[in-house]
């Protein structure tokens, strides 16, 4: 059976994670962590979400010629994902996030983009082919917008599903979210985008018609434990996701992207596409780690029996 053919544009990060009893406050410092390292970067994360699920999974990104861009590269053929389009960069360092989780799985973040932020219209033009015969192109803002308005665009104009996953949070203008099949936004990122508070299945319904005013047909709004709230032509509803103890919710959402990415490609109905994402999601969350909490399929099936 052929593979679902997605491609993935976006970032490649290597997360230095400190786990610790709480987050520090400002000009704090907090003794006794453990420490890891992991590869991570959301555009990184989200390809091998959805390549572990077996999917066919094209990675266009920029990381350094330094030893974790040279690793992230490797790590990415091992995961059986295309690198043809990953290009070394001479002149930048590779990306890196610096990560603090807390005992209850939250966290807080700070990145150093690197050769990410060097991404640009004709590395993703290098992938055309990629992209004309993908189903689904994903694509989330730690790279240039300008390279990511590109990318939609050229996925758009064959046909291709753009998945846009608006984090980190930042504003967008319309011509951008024109482009877009399936947009992804969490509350803080929704509420930024359309002004709209989102807490419950009310503000939840109102921040994603606003959203769709805009040219977007289908919105998911990820909640967290609550589950997805998902807002299209014909339906509204807020789809539950499995309860869990959160052990680091750093990469749950790029779970959530790259399952749901997989799932479409495959043809699944947008409901059921998000059922499935809410349970890789909910699977990532309770693993230390960014690429190491994604599940394969054989992982997923033991998650579901618990």
């Amino acid at each position: 059976m052929e593979k679902p053919k997605i491609v993935v544009v976006g970032s490649s990060n290597t997360d230095m994670v400190i786990k610790l009893e709480r987050l520090p406050g400002p000009g704090e410092t907090i003794i006794g962590g453990d420490f890891i390292m992991a590869a991570g970067g959301k555009g990184a994360n989200q390809a091998v979400a959805a390549a572990r699920l077996g999917g066919e999974v094209t990675f266009v990104a920029k990381v350094g010629t330094d030893m974790f861009g040279k690793q992230a590269i490797q790590n990415f053929q091992i995961e059986e994902i295309n690198t043809n389009f990953i290009i070394e960069d001479d002149f930048s360092p590779s990306g890196v996030a610096l990560i603090f989780v807390d005992r209850k799985g939250e966290n807080s973040i700070a990145v150093a983009s690197g050769a990410n932020s060097k991404l640009s219209e004709q590395d993703v033009a290098a992938a055309k082919q990629k992209i004309e015969s993908a189903q689904v192109m994903l694509l989330q803002l730690e790279t240039p917008l300008e390279t990511v308005r590109y990318a939609a665009r050229l996925a758009s104009e064959t046909c291709t599903k753009v998945i846009l996953n608006p984090a980190p949070a930042r504003e967008l203008d319309d011509s951008l979210l024109r482009l877009v099949t399936i947009i992804t936004p969490n509350e803080t990122e929704a509420e930024l985008l359309t002004g709209v508070k989102v807490e419950d299945e009310k503000s939840g319904k109102q921040a994603a018609e606003v959203l769709r005013t805009k040219g977007i047909a289908n919105v998911v709004i990820t909640m967290g434990s609550k589950g997805s709230f998902l807002v299209t032509e014909d339906q509204s509803l807020l789809i539950p996701t499995k309860k869990v103890k959160a052990a680091d919710t750093t990469a749950a959402g790029d779970a959530f992207n790259g399952a749901l990415a997989y799932a479409l490609a495959k043809n699944e109905s947008i409901e059921n596409a998000v059922r499935f994402a809410n349970l890789v999601g909910a699977f990532s969350a309770t693993k230390m780690g960014a690429q190491p909490s994604m599940p394969s399929f054989d992982e997923l099936r033991q998650f579901t029996e618990i």
